[in-house]
């Protein structure tokens, strides 16, 4: 990207392959990140619930941090703050307490900012599964919780992309649940099996987040949605809900809106990867085992060109 013209609430960009012009409002959140990357894939947005807000910041080229507030103390979290800064100045937009990072995997892209955010808050509580996570606190297992505010938070191990990776779920009585995937659930995707197996990733796609309520929201870690999803066109050519949600998701792009938060229900439609149960999906894999067929399709995402 070469950056034309900043000016005090819009960041104009011009892609230097394509030459097309995107032009980004900036609602008071630095637009450079620590790490030395624009975070320039989708504007910020905020979601409300009845009890509690989760505002979406990017971060990087296609990373997702998010702040969760819980609105009757105004005590928040931010989940993979990859970008402290942003995240500060999101702290201080909405005028909340900062208590706790809930860090989904050791990756740098998602705990290599926690350090910085420490210093910048005073007794922050670093929750995370992995003792490899930068400035870790509070490590922990699966099925163990915590609060924010009022918000009680349960702790989902889904070992496989990383060995200690941890899913977020917080379920109200008003609000909707919500889930704070990181890499192991993307709309339409999952991760790379970087330290597990295939038997991993179908307990952890298939047992674990497919039994919560299919109206549970899901905030992945990156931005994959559109790729992802003409991986799952190419496995069901003849699948409509993957083909409504690909022009859905073409018509949030154009306005450079993220594409999260999906749900468990949506993903159970559209995502090849929570599908192997599927027959037209073991069809394509030329398998009659869900799990083989896991493992088939990820070998073939990994050389798949979108």
């Amino acid at each position: 990207m070469l950056c034309i013209k900043i000016t005090a609430n819009v960041l104009v960009l011009c892609d230097k392959k394509t030459y097309e012009i995107i032009i980004i409002k900036i609602t008071g959140a630095k637009s450079f990140s620590t790490n030395g990357f624009y975070a320039t894939h989708c504007v910020p947005s905020i979601i409300k619930y009845p009890n509690m807000k989760v505002q979406i910041l990017p971060a990087l080229q296609d990373n997702y941090m998010y702040l969760i507030i819980d609105e009757a103390s105004q005590e928040a979290a931010i989940v993979d703050p990859v970008d402290p800064d942003s995240v500060a100045s999101a702290v201080q937009q909405n005028n909340v307490c900062l208590t706790k990072v809930l860090t989904t995997h050791h990756h740098w892209d998602h705990a290599g900012g926690n350090s910085k955010l420490c210093k910048k808050f005073n007794n922050l509580q670093v929750y995370g599964g992995d003792d490899r996570i930068e400035a870790l606190t509070c490590k922990v297992k699966h099925n163990d919780t915590f609060n924010i505010g009022k918000l009680q938070v349960r702790c989902l191990a889904t070992p496989c992309h990383t060995s200690g990776h941890i899913c977020y779920y917080i379920a109200g009585d008003q609000d909707p649940p919500v889930v704070f995937t990181g890499d192991t659930l993307f709309a339409g995707g999952c991760g790379r099996f970087f330290e597990g197996t295939a038997d991993q990733m179908y307990k952890a796609l298939i047992e674990i987040l497919g039994s919560l309520p299919d109206e549970t929201k899901v905030y992945c870690g990156h931005e994959y949605t559109g790729n992802n999803l003409k991986f799952g066109k190419h496995v069901e050519p003849e699948n409509e809900a993957i083909r409504q949600k690909i022009e859905w998701v073409r018509i949030q792009r154009e306005k450079h809106n993220p594409t999260v938060p999906s749900t468990i229900q949506e993903e159970k439609l559209t995502n090849p990867f929570m599908r192997v149960h599927e027959q037209s999906v073991m069809d394509h894999t030329e398998q009659t085992d869900p799990i083989q067929t896991m493992a088939f399709l990820r070998r073939e995402k990994d050389n798949f060109k979108a």
